[in-house]
């Protein structure tokens, strides 16, 4: 027997989004920075403030060409300490405001506040003083979408940008979403865009008028029920608390600036470096690495490849990641590379048995562990693989725990 979900009626799922959260951070610290352009990061913009972005400053744009378009801008170093401080901060709130939190990015949440009416308000009450505490408490600007569904919640946020609040009253999501642009749907890249602009689909609306039975011929069944659900404001999701990561991943910007295969070499290493002793804090083991690619002309590539058995060896995450890197190098060095991304996939709890291979393995694992104990203790350089001395591979970007 199928059981259908019910449908929520009314809007109590809350998106909040820091706005341009490294670049406002910055703005909070330094005054002299307020109304000024402001962009995070030298050889990639991390993140950039709206008054850069009116420029046409986007992430991850690289420095040249953002300081071209916006020459009048202040550059600055990222200070991931101070931005994780602020995530904590902000979470605290999240967590104030309703037990039902779910966190998507150190600057990002979804918030279940149903319920919460003879207590806290109605949903724009809510989310009304949940703006203004964080404005007051942790000097930052931040912009809430209110809806019945977690995607049009996200949605309203976005159309909220910056600093808004914005609710999608039930009875009004078509009229809501429909006049939006397509780019507007989770799944709506650069690729799957150019095929429904070709069939003259530029609209969420005129998606939906397209049907079901012709997106599913025209990108496929998946993909074809996925945004003809999306285009009628349909997503039965509900917030999630105590959600484990379905994957850990890292990535680099590597900048226009040209790259040996050496170099290349090395910032993989520093990745999964870091990934592996990410996973064993996470007392978590892996069974698949994804390798991710952006190049020059700004296309990408993935390679991936799995293992027989999950495991956290560092060791044997570093050698597939290798021979995924070695097996893209025609690519690299027909088109160049600005970004390095792996991440770490089909995750399971420790316990489950981990790879055997004809080489003490015992050993491997106990100086994975001895070297993340050392790294822990005296810092993250403290130990460090011969190919890594004298590189400086920057700071790991902050993210909610693993």
């Amino acid at each position: 027997m199928r059981i259908e979900r019910k449908e929520r009626t009314e809007a109590t799922i809350l998106h909040a989004d820091l706005d341009s959260f490294y670049a406002s951070v910055e703005q909070r610290d330094n005054p002299e920075l307020r109304g000024r352009p402001v962009i995070v990061g030298g050889g990639v913009v991390l993140a950039a403030s709206y008054e850069a972005k009116a420029f046409g400053v986007r992430t991850p744009m690289g420095g040249r060409d953002a300081r071209a378009l916006c020459p009048e801008a202040v550059v600055v170093r990222p200070r991931f300490d101070a931005y994780m401080d602020a995530s904590r901060q902000v979470f605290e709130i999240f967590h104030d405001t309703t037990p039902i939190v779910e966190g998507i990015s150190v600057d990002e949440a979804f918030m279940d506040v149903g319920g919460l009416g003879r207590v806290s308000g109605s949903p724009v009450e809510i989310a009304t003083t949940l703006r203004a505490r964080i404005a007051t408490e942790v000097g930052l600007p931040i912009t809430v979408g209110i809806a019945c569904t977690k995607f049009l919640a996200k949605v309203a946020s976005a159309v909220g940008k910056p600093d808004g609040l914005l609710e999608v009253a039930p009875g009004t999501e078509l009229d809501f979403l429909h006049p939006l642009s397509v780019r507007r749907l989770w799944g709506v890249g650069a690729v799957t865009e150019g095929k429904l602009a070709d069939a003259g689909i530029s609209t969420v609306g005129e998606l939906a008028s397209f049907g079901e039975h012709g997106l599913c011929g025209l990108l496929g069944r998946g993909s074809g029920r996925h945004l003809y659900a999306l285009s009628m404001a349909r997503d039965p999701r509900r917030v999630e608390t105590g959600r484990r990561r379905r994957s850990i991943g890292s990535q680099r910007a590597l900048g226009r600036r040209p790259k040996t295969e050496s170099d290349l070499e090395a910032t993989l290493v520093a990745i999964v470096d870091r990934l592996g002793k990410r996973l064993r804090g996470a007392e978590r083991v892996c069974r698949t690495v994804v390798l991710r690619l952006r190049f020059d002309d700004f296309s990408r590539a993935t390679r991936s490849r799995s293992f027989l058995e999950s495991t956290d060896r560092t060791d044997i995450i570093m050698a597939v990641s290798r021979g995924l890197l070695d097996d893209a190098l025609p690519l690299i060095r027909d088109r160049g590379c600005t970004l390095i991304g792996l991440s770490l996939t089909n995750l399971d709890d420790h316990d489950n048995v981990q790879l055997a291979l004809p080489f003490d393995t015992d050993h491997a694992v106990e100086l994975d562990i001895a070297m993340d104990q050392l790294r822990d203790r005296f810092g993250r350089d403290a130990v460090t693989r011969a190919v890594l001395i004298g590189r400086n591979h920057g700071d790991d970007a902050p993210m909610l725990p693993d």
